[in-house]
């Protein structure tokens, strides 16, 4: 599976508003300036991320987006499922009853489909943002950043 241009926005933002102390809003020309996005695209992904729960909007001015829930009960594969990235391997494809290779490969590109699948929804967001912390801080970096 590659992470389209989709996936990867929806994280670094989701990511980003993990940052914000104590869960405060943030607008999203904020999180699009510290993550180098483009608002309007990023907008609709937020949109869909609300809808899907992950993430609540703040009407006012002192509104934005923040996280729905704790970043340690959000995984890769609901970021991904909210924003519309297939999961699926093999679409559409309908293995040849008459061709024992090919139903062994359908099985394996299942099987290895079901392992991905259960691997992206392990992941919090939270692992995410702790793996980007320890990176930075093996290269001597500050820990603000931007994914």
């Amino acid at each position: 599976m590659k992470l389209t241009t989709r996936g990867h926005y929806s994280v670094k933002a989701l990511l980003d508003l993990s940052l914000q102390p104590d869960g405060a809003p943030t607008s999203v020309k904020a999180i699009a300036s510290r993550q180098d996005l483009p608002a309007p695209y990023l907008e609709k992904l937020l949109i869909a991320m609300r809808q899907a729960g992950l993430v609540k909007s703040i009407r006012g001015v002192q509104g934005g987006y923040q996280l729905a829930r704790s970043p340690s009960q959000i995984s890769l594969g609901q970021i991904l499922e909210a924003v519309g990235e297939t999961l699926e391997p093999l679409p559409h494809h309908i293995p040849d009853a008459d061709r024992t290779e090919d139903w062994v490969a359908f099985t394996l590109w299942n099987r290895l489909h079901q392992k991905l699948k259960e691997a992206l929804y392990s992941i919090s967001l939270e692992d995410l943002y702790y793996d980007a912390r320890s990176w930075q801080a093996a290269r001597g970096e500050e820990t603000s950043f931007v994914v």
